[in-house]
């Protein structure tokens, strides 16, 4: 029999410095790790504030006392009419009045096409918001030198303008309303598909099938599917949903004859099946985590299968399965890669009123705009992505809100 002994105090002591000092070093490792983490993030957040705030040297093309001799803010809405007729070409005004008659629009509106189309605000130079705070001198003297006749102003790029106004070619002008409602629709149509077939399929998996060959090979193959990169679910949603439910997704069942299948509704069923494996992968480890006692307390009265899921099972796991749904809509609202190849437009300004109606997206309007070479249109590009980020947390909020009112409840 072996013999154990206590070891001495020395090395007893030994002992435990060592392993604190194992400890130490790990727990400084993870705190690094923590800081690292926080300090990417807050760059990024900080780079973004930096492009949506700041100074701006414009001028107008078009001096506004030439225009009128009334000043423009105290023009009515009849008179802006009347200035927009008189001085666009016709067809520009019969486009302008096509996409919404002249006389449902508001005075505002109506002076934000005055500027636009007519007084044509000219952008020299802006300026980011670290620069306008640190250097707001240098930039005083620079405008003077460079440009004399310009107009110097602090801007906010995010403002209730940009977020109620739809898509412009001019940066001053355009806004993110027309994108952000294109993402709801979108957001909305694939969590309408992927939750409902998710939490299904996450019930069979979990709850019914028997633990063969098939069923692994299921099972795996589900868990390889939400690696897979988001542009050739973009590959698949183009050549099932926009070619060949072409019919269902132009909305040509229906009676829709101005539309092809690059709608909201192809864009929506791809993110669905882009986001399906996410939602069934977090609904099988929610229900996974309801004790098996729940599930033999219910047989143990008489419960059948399927009254032991939808009445205990279920409710139990609801907060885990609206976790991973806030997960699902997190990546669907982010993608861009798939709705490219579905056919995204980059330049819309009509807003979607149904699910058959052309779209665009948050992210694809920010792409579109960084890509351009104007300063101005970085500017807005941080605005938009500011908005994508209060959008994105709203849509969390309210998920977070609904778990925890479940999880109160259960």
């Amino acid at each position: 029999m072996a013999k154990y002994t206590y070891p001495e105090e020395q090395d007893l002591q030994k002992f435990v410095a060592a392993r604190y000092r194992k400890a130490w070093v790990w727990q400084i490792i993870f705190l690094a790790s923590l800081l690292i983490a926080i300090i990417s993030l807050s760059a990024l957040l900080l780079n973004v504030i930096d492009g949506a705030f700041g100074y701006v040297a414009y001028d107008y093309k078009t001096d506004p006392a030439t225009v009128s001799a009334k000043p423009l803010d105290e023009l009515s809405q009849q008179e802006l009419i009347a200035l927009l007729q008189s001085k666009l070409s016709k067809g520009a005004y019969n486009k302008l009045n096509n996409e919404t008659p002249m006389e449902k629009r508001s005075q505002a509106d109506l002076l934000g096409l005055v500027y636009e189309r007519i007084i044509q605000i000219d952008t020299q130079q802006t300026y980011s918001l670290s620069n306008s705070l640190l250097h707001k001198a240098e930039i005083e003297a620079e405008v003077r030198e460079k440009y004399p006749e310009a107009r110097l102003e602090f801007r906010n790029w995010l403002s209730s303008h940009f977020l109620t106004s739809p898509m412009s070619s001019k940066a001053e002008f355009a806004g993110v309303r027309t994108a952000a409602l294109g993402s709801l629709w979108l957001v909305g149509i694939a969590i309408a598909l992927a939750l409902p077939v998710g939490v299904g399929a996450a019930i069979y998996l979990q709850e019914y099938s028997r633990k063969n060959f098939i069923n692994r090979l299921i099972q795996t193959n589900i868990n390889n599917l939400a690696g897979v990169p988001s542009i050739v679910y973009g590959m698949l949603g183009l050549a099932i949903f926009v070619r060949a439910w072409e019919a269902f997704t132009s909305g040509s069942i229906f009676g829709i004859t101005d539309s092809n299948g690059r709608t909201i509704m192809s864009a929506g069923l791809t993110m669905g099946i882009l986001v399906l494996p996410v939602v069934i992968i977090n609904a099988q480890e929610a229900i996974k985590a309801v004790p098996d006692s729940i599930r033999q307390a219910a047989f143990g009265v008489g419960a059948t299968k399927w009254q032991t899921v939808w009445s205990h099972v279920l409710p139990n796991a609801l907060p885990g399965i609206l976790t991973g749904s806030i997960l699902a809509m997190s990546r669907a609202v982010g993608e861009t890669a798939p709705l490219i190849i579905v056919g995204a437009s980059t330049f819309i300004s009509l807003d979607p009123n149904g699910p058959f109606s052309k779209f665009t997206a948050l992210p694809i309007q920010i792409y579109q705009w960084t890509a351009r070479a104007q300063p101005e249109f970085h500017n807005i590009a941080a605005a938009a992505i500011i908005a994508l980020l209060a959008l994105l947390l709203t849509l969390n909020t309210t998920a977070i809100l609904l778990r925890n009112r479940f999880q109160r409840r259960f």
